[in-house]
């Protein structure tokens, strides 16, 4: 074998030596960042039976509770924003079912309360149990974000485009305020009506107002899905290669109980064929809810309805709010 032959495999193999180093370098970047979260480890041992899971039939499709909490010094954690989030790795789609946080339910050990209490009594494993029991679901695990995070996340992805109205300019001004001066900083505040870009503590100051005429806790929800839907739209244009560099700087805002592992495998289905698809529903539908309790403190609805319907959604693609109940007895 001549020498510049000899030359020629070792700047080869060297070469292949720093294409695997890099590679396996970028590898472990990557596996430590893209999963800089919070793993909150409370669920483990937790049996089923202690969640109230619902056993359902073998598919492709896990759902996961999400809570938006709030948090201030002195006072239970409480979560102002509940969902499920479906992820159907079979067909590549994500439902997300908004859950009115002031619904009238039971709650074990503590009598008739609102949805979002069982938060604050027991946590997640609280909240998912009275998920579970309410709808007739199968959740064993949760992902949450505190309302300081979701500004963070909003921004990350760049700001949100959303229609605001005069009420809820001048409401969300408000705290827009209070917040900018807790940190002595010149507050940023939405100039007019109309549709706006917002930066993250606007939209998640929007999101949570209720009053000043702005719709109560049905406007808050309502406002809630519209930031989530105009985050998913900011999302969805992302290339997959934008996707994966935002990984990194989104996922430390987030407290999950899912391993590295499954969030992998939930990952792995999700973009086995490309951008998932986003839907979102809620209950209860329109018309079917009224408010309820000595001060009306309670959204008050036919629960056994809301289960058939959530479940059909999740499992069948049946419409929130359709008339399938009745077409079923014809």
């Amino acid at each position: 074998m001549s020498f510049r032959r000899l030359m020629r495999i070792v700047r080869r193999w060297l070469l292949m030596g720093v294409v695997t180093l890099l590679a396996i370098t970028a590898g472990l970047f990557v596996y430590r960042f893209a999963f800089s979260y919070t793993y909150d480890d409370s669920l483990e041992g937790v049996s089923a039976e202690e969640l109230a899971v619902h056993v359902k039939p073998a598919s492709g499709i896990t759902n996961i509770a999400l809570f938006g909490v709030d948090t201030r010094p002195d006072e239970p954690t409480r979560s102002d924003c509940m969902m499920v989030m479906t992820v159907d790795a079979d067909t590549g789609k994500v439902k997300l079912t908004s859950l009115m946080r002031d619904s009238r339910v039971e709650i074990d050990g503590h009598g008739t309360q609102k949805l979002c209490h069982a938060y604050s009594f027991d946590g997640p494993k609280g909240a998912i149990k009275a998920i579970n029991e309410t709808f007739d679901l199968n959740i064993t695990d949760y992902a949450e974000v505190n309302f300081v995070q979701m500004a963070n996340l909003i921004g990350e992805v760049g700001g949100v485009d959303i229609e605001v109205s005069e009420k809820e300019r001048k409401e969300a001004n408000k705290f827009i305020r209070e917040y900018y001066e807790s940190f002595d900083m010149e507050p940023e505040l939405i100039e007019e009506a109309g549709y706006q870009h917002l930066n993250g503590i606007q939209a998640m100051t929007f999101a949570r107002i209720r009053k000043g005429g702005t719709g109560d806790d049905w406007g808050r929800v309502e406002r809630q899905s519209i930031v989530l839907e105009a985050m998913f739209d900011t999302v969805k244009d992302k290339s997959m290669t934008e996707l994966a560099g935002m990984m990194p700087r989104l996922l430390p805002y987030v407290t999950t109980s899912l391993k590295k592992t499954e969030m992998l495998s939930l990952a792995k289905g999700l973009f086995a064929n490309g951008k998932p698809e986003i839907e979102h529903a809620r209950v209860p539908a329109d018309g079917e809810w009224e408010y309820g309790g000595a001060n009306e403190q309670y959204i008050v609805y036919d629960l056994d309805r809301a289960a058939e319907q959530i479940n059909a959604y999740i499992y069948e693609d049946e419409p929130i709010g359709s008339d399938r109940d009745s077409s079923d007895e014809e």
